[in-house]
């Protein structure tokens, strides 16, 4: 005999789930390769235009690079690409955030104590010199009384 008879196979031990496992494992790895980076990038640049605000510089998805000058509603932008030169810009189509005005010192949370010290003695200086000032003019205005009276004067 040539040919030996064929048998019918048993079951196996998965029961039909064999063939869908690489099925799952390439979706698993999509997942954690591509879809999942998207998103998050997405929830970052919905973060950045969502804060966009007056005085940031920006780079639209066209490639033009300005500065916000007026917030326009929740979805438009002015944009200052030149001096004097303003475009409307959605907000959907700024690609990045290339700077933040630095804040300004009054509104600054962690700004150094030291630099505060050290204004404190610059101001004290500056009034000494002004008091020290006003009594030179006073002591000259009085050196001119002391002289007597002026010939112009009746």
């Amino acid at each position: 005999m040539l040919i030996s008879p064929a048998f019918a196979q048993d079951g196996g031990g998965l029961g039909g789930i064999e063939p869908l496992i690489p099925l799952v494992l390439i979706f698993v790895v999509f997942y954690f390769l591509l879809i999942r980076p998207q998103q998050k990038k997405a929830k970052a640049h919905r973060e950045m235009i969502a804060g966009l605000r007056r005085g940031d510089r920006v780079v639209t998805s066209g490639g033009i690079v300005g500065q916000v000058q007026r917030v326009i509603g929740d979805s438009e932008l002015s944009v200052e690409i030149a001096e004097g030169v303003r475009v409307r810009v959605m907000r959907a189509m700024v690609a990045e955030l290339v700077a933040k005005p630095e804040p300004s010192r009054a509104r600054d949370d962690d700004y150094d104590d030291d630099d505060d010290e050290d204004d404190d003695e610059e101001e004290e200086r500056r009034a000494r010199r002004r008091r020290r000032k006003r009594r030179e003019e006073r002591s000259r205005d009085d050196d001119e009384d002391a002289d007597g009276p002026d010939e112009d004067r009746t």
